[in-house]
């Protein structure tokens, strides 16, 4: 394709598994973190919110969703800013969850959805930071 470069970086094969391996763990984390913010949103200690509450939190939710979801595709193409933005915003959700999870009152099953992917969220966000900073990663990001 005219105009279309590949990345320059990388193994001869192509998409280091290092990065392959990250950013498919990003991406199973992120409809896991999603339904847990959304249950936290509905189940949650009950206070009298208006249905515009809701659509406004919704509607943040499935914006950040979308932004994570390009910045992942953009990182997957070997922008090295995207994982920099991605490896900040993953050490502040993993710091959010460990709060949130002891700090807000929820109903037992709310609380049962919540913790399972949060911490399951987590511990693949983690682990997809860590394997986007390792050698054959690092030598991928060259944009």
């Amino acid at each position: 394709m005219a105009g279309v470069s590949e990345p320059t970086g990388g193994s001869p094969g192509g998409l280091p598994e290092d990065v392959a391996t990250g950013f498919w763990l990003w991406v199973s984390a992120l409809p896991l973190m999603v339904t847990g913010q959304v249950v936290d949103m509905v189940a949650g200690p009950a206070k009298a919110q208006s249905w515009f509450v809701y659509a406004i939190s919704g509607l943040f939710v499935a914006i950040l969703a979308a932004v994570v979801l390009t910045f992942l595709i953009l990182m997957r193409h070997g922008y090295r800013w995207t994982r920099t933005l991605l490896t900040g915003g993953g050490a502040t959700t993993v710091v959010y969850v460990a709060t949130s999870l002891f700090t807000a009152h929820r109903s037992d099953v709310a609380a049962l959805v919540y913790a399972a992917t949060a911490i399951i969220g987590s511990v693949l966000i983690g682990g997809g930071v860590y394997l986007l900073h390792r050698k054959d990663a690092h030598v991928f990001f060259t944009k």
